[in-house]
């Protein structure tokens, strides 16, 4: 498919998961009727709150979370990516920050746990060590769809380029970034890095934030669609809402025949620095 329309959707989530569920469900019901065949979620779209809360809400493939979601890509014959809900994991006190590719049929089609766990401390900011909760995961994914091939992604990896350049070897056209990153790092970082990912690899980037106060830290919303050129497409103002932009895969292959930054690396000479 050459074109065709996708939607990020943008949430306030908190710590009444029926709540974010219902919220949920309307916000795709309403980008499906504005015509988009892929429609995006942040991160831990279900839950957040403390770290014994999302333990208590951490729930295997299959259940509610996941059951809603199937049934809405089903019902609107969509491609839905679910952002991430917290995935548990028998045995196991942590569990995975879960991504879940979902088809028209309603079955799932990949999945993608987050690789790069938010183990930071920012001077007067938000300082928070996610893997005390969260395991991670180790296969970088890409799912091979009617739509192309779409890479995914978990808020925090977008700071490790070498992911985003293997999804883009892997074929890559658009690449999935559902977040929940902080208002205070997010002023000067969010839009730039996912323009630069999206520029150094030419292809489409879409990128659903959480937005509002969490029990955790303020997150910053702004939610982004962004073209192989750079440019911000589509952008969430400061309330929870669907943004929607054309995917045009045709523009994508104008741009890298124009800047062939792919087809330009210099693997043998990489290898020789490989860490």
């Amino acid at each position: 498919m050459e074109k065709y329309f996708a939607a990020a959707i943008q949430l306030d989530s908190q710590e009444k998961k029926k709540e974010n569920l219902r919220i949920v469900a309307e916000f795709i019901d309403e980008a499906a009727a504005k015509k988009a065949k892929l429609i995006v979620l942040p991160e831990t779209m279900s839950y957040i709150g403390s770290d014994e809360g999302i333990r208590q809400n951490a729930e295997p493939i299959g259940g509610l979370t996941c059951q809603l979601l199937c049934e809405k890509a089903k019902q609107h014959g969509i491609w839905l990516n679910g952002g991430s809900f917290h995935e548990f994991v028998e045995g196991q006190t942590r569990v995975y920050n879960t991504s879940l590719m979902i088809d028209p049929r309603g079955e799932i089609s990949a999945i993608y746990r987050k690789i790069h766990l938010y183990d930071v401390e920012v001077a007067s900011g938000p300082s928070y060590k996610e893997s005390n909760t969260i395991i991670p995961g180790n296969e970088i994914v890409v799912a091979e769809t009617n739509l192309g091939i779409i890479g995914m992604s978990i808020c925090y990896d977008i700071r490790f380029a070498e992911m985003y350049r293997i999804m883009a070897l892997k074929g890559a056209q658009v690449v999935l970034v559902p977040a929940a990153f902080s208002l205070v790092t997010g002023r000067d970082h969010w839009e730039t890095v996912l323009r630069t990912r999206a520029i150094e690899n030419g292809f489409y980037l879409i990128a659903p934030n959480q937005m509002g106060k969490k029990v955790t830290f303020a997150m910053q919303g702004k939610s982004v669609i962004i073209d192989p050129w750079g440019n911000v497409i589509a952008k969430a103002s400061d309330y929870p809402g669907v943004i929607i932009a054309e995917i045009n895969y045709d523009y994508m292959e104008s741009i890298r025949s124009q800047v062939p930054s792919l087809k330009n690396r210099r693997a043998d000479v990489y290898a020789k620095y490989e860490m």
